[in-house]
Parts: structure tokens; C-alpha cells; sequence
């Protein structure tokens, strides 16, 4: 007897009318901070491309020189014949740069659900920020070692959940920038307390990487840190504004992930193309020009939302959380916003926690100081009208 597959037409109608049906907007022009969106120009603040590289002409002459000389796609995976001279000359450069071996992954998503589970087991323990990324909790997950998750930046809840428990292996597992909050982890303390408990620190650097830290190095180097128990991921499609990711750690470590880290091994290779792009895009991050002009924006920005009526969250990023608190408001101000002709992301559970829906400001230094201006006044009209 045949019937009907099962529906989620009941689901769907539900999460609608909690104002929680996430949707696609389509971009119709290169990534700028003046884009084509569904048809109409808007001045966007949703992008992760920091430093407005995305549309640099050096990766993209280094991207068309590296099509036409390796073609499209990557073609097979890189322990099979996919491993090409741009991927190799990318890694060597990490290296020089980060100053550890790396080894590039497809995203940063791949390289977070294929590590973890690579280095730790079952008898292992992971001790999870409570707010890290979704690929880390994912990558946790598929590990099937131990998870303790503890309170986010509460080093007196690590510490104790790390002196309460005994295990082969221990990882502590954060956020050098927490992705929706714009915070950052408290680095000097979490490796304090990994050489005291003799574990990992494990940090997902996607939103410091080419922002913090000397040349754009990350949260260690922002905090002065060089420790051979800190595994790094650096992402490449927010301030490098290509694609990919790359885990920097001791030799040992990058060895072990060739051989384990399942994502890496069963996963075609990056396109040799966008592995030329990003060599190109590190070539660029010695220029301090764009983090300087990213720092003024953030400040004229933070400086613009102090007669604001929701809380702007602490935070030295690019990242400007704006807490509105309720679901349906913050959706009527995010479409305020866009009759305005401006696109700010409304961020909602479960991405956020329950009361905490937000507006999540994306800066960039490719915006100038009349963009931030702009949102500034149309969001303290917004606070009056909506």
C-alpha cells in the first residue's frame, strides 16, 4: 500500500507563526557594502568580509591566473591526487605567517565536525564553552567523547569541571570571538588552566583571524600567547573574503589530522583556485590600513548608539550586537530597517537564547563613516517609530 510521505507542513506553519521561519534573500551583484538584494540597492551590515577583500583585484587576478592554469574544480580528494601546488604553497605560507604548521580544509564547518572527533574519543573529555559555534558542537557531538559544557567565560566553572574529572585526553573547546555575542574568550586564563589540567585549547578563530591581533593573526596574538597546546582554525571566508579554513597546531597534531580527521580525508580538495586567492589575501593582511579603518568604524558606530534603547553588547569586533529581547519586535525593526534601504540580519533562537533576539551590525572598512552614519540615524528613527 502506498501513502503519503510524512509532512513538515505542521512544523513549518508553527515556526512561522513564532516568527521564527528563517528565509533567503538574493544577491544579485558583487559582495560590497552597496549590493543588488531581491532587486533593490541596500547598504548592507550582514557581511563577514572584514577587511573588503572579496572583491580585491589581487585575488581575483590570482584566482583567474589559477583557473586557467588548474581548471575548475579540485577533482579528487587531497590524499588521492587533489592536493595541488596552490593548496601547498597556501599551507607553507600559514606556516610562515602563523608561525605552526596548518592544514586547509573546504570550510571551517568541515574542519570543526572532522577535528574534534580526530583527536578526541570515547574516555576523552571536551569541555565546551557554552556558547561556541554550531560546527563545534557538532564536531563534540560526532566525537562521542565526554561533553562538559560550562558557563560561557566562567573560568570558576571550568575550573572545577576540569579538577572533577579524569581522562586520557582533555580538550577545552572555545570561540576566540563569539559570533554572535562579539566578545572574546579570556585566553590567557583558559590556557592557564589547560597547563594545569595538561589539556588542548582548541579555539575557533573565524572572527579574529585577519582582525585581532599583530598582521591579523588571531586571539593569541592579540593576547600574546604561544603555547604548543593551542590548536588554532583560522576561517577564510570572513576577513581573508574567499573560502575555507585552516587548523594551525604542532606538527605531531597537523599529522594526525591527515590521517583521521574524516572531513579532510573523504572530502574533494578546496578548488586550487580559491587556495591561489587566499595566498594572495594573506599577502595582503601586513597592511594595517584596513584594520585602522575598520577600528574607526567600529568606535564612530559605538559611539553613534549610545541614546539607544536596547543594549548594545560589549565588544572590540566587527560584531555589534544590539539586544532587543523580543522575537516579533526585533523582526519589525529589522524591517524598518530595510524600507530604509538598510540590511541588518534580525538573529533569532535557536540561534540566540530565548529573549535574547537580536540585531546583529556587521562592520566592515570597506564601509565609510557616512554608511555608519546612515544606519546610526535610521536606527535611532526606528527607535522612536517601531
Amino acid at each position: 500500500m502506498t501513502g503519503r510521505a510524512p509532512s513538515f507542513a505542521a512544523q513549518l506553519a508553527e515556526l512561522e507563526s513564532q516568527g521564527l521561519l528563517r528565509t533567503r534573500r538574493v544577491v544579485a551583484s558583487a559582495p560590497a557594502t552597496r549590493i543588488e538584494v531581491d532587486g533593490v540597492q541596500r547598504t548592507a551590515f550582514c557581511s563577514n568580509d572584514y577587511l573588503g577583500l572579496a572583491q580585491h583585484p589581487a585575488l581575483i587576478d590570482a584566482a583567474t591566473t589559477a583557473l586557467r592554469e588548474f581548471g575548475v574544480g579540485g577533482t579528487a580528494s587531497h590524499l588521492i591526487s587533489g592536493h595541488h601546488a596552490s593548496h601547498a604553497r597556501l599551507e607553507a605560507r600559514l606556516q610562515a605567517y602563523l608561525g605552526r604548521p596548518c592544514l586547509v580544509f573546504s570550510s571551517g564547518y568541515a574542519a570543526n565536525t572532522g577535528a574534534l572527533p580526530a583527536l578526541a574519543d570515547a574516555g576523552d573529555v571536551l569541555f565546551c564553552d557554552a556558547l561556541i559555534h554550531a560546527s563545534l558542537i557538532d564536531g563534540a557531538r560526532l566525537s562521542r567523547a565526554r561533553i562538559e559544557r560550562f558557563a560561557h567565560n566562567d573560568m570558576a566553572d571550568l575550573r572545577h569541571r576540569l579538577g572533577s574529572v579524569s581522562a586520557r585526553r582533555k580538550l577545552i573547546v572555545v570561540d576566540g570571538v563569539y559570533s554572535m555575542d562579539g566578545d572574546l574568550a579570556p585566553l590567557p586564563d583558559l590556557l592557564e588552566l589547560a597547563e594545569r589540567h595538561d589539556a588542548w585549547l582548541y579555539v575557533d578563530d573565524a572572527h579574529a583571524f585577519g582582525v585581532l591581533g599583530a598582521g591579523g593573526r588571531g586571539t593569541p596574538a592579540y593576547f600574546g600567547l604561544d603555547s604548543s597546546r593551542i590548536i588554532q582554525l583560522c576561517t577564510f571566508g570572513k576577513a581573508a573574503g574567499v573560502a575555507g579554513a585552516a587548523l594551525c597546531a604542532e606538527a605531531e597534531v597537523v599529522a594526525w589530522l591527515v590521517q583521521r580527521a574524516r572531513s579532510y580525508v573523504y572530502s574533494t580538495a578546496m578548488p586550487p583556485a580559491l587556495a591561489a586567492a587566499l595566498d594572495a589575501s594573506l599577502g595582503l593582511f601586513a597592511d594595517e590600513d584596513g584594520r585602522q579603518r575598520l577600528a574607526a568604524n567600529i568606535e564612530r558606530f559605538r559611539k553613534g548608539c549610545d541614546s539607544l534603547p536596547w543594549t548594545l553588547l560589549p565588544s572590540i569586533t566587527p560584531i555589534q550586537p544590539l539586544v532587543v529581547g523580543d522575537v516579533v519586535r526585533v523582526m519589525a525593526i529589522a524591517q524598518a530597517l530595510w524600507e530604509q534601504g538598510i540590511w541588518v540580519p534580525a538573529i533569532r533562537p535557536p540561534t540566540v537564547p530565548a529573549g535574547s533576539a537580536r540585531l546583529r551590525v556587521s562592520l566592515s572598512a570597506a564601509h565609510t563613516s557616512d554608511d555608519v552614519d546612515l544606519l546610526i540615524r535610521a536606527l535611532r528613527r526606528c527607535a522612536r517609530e517601531c
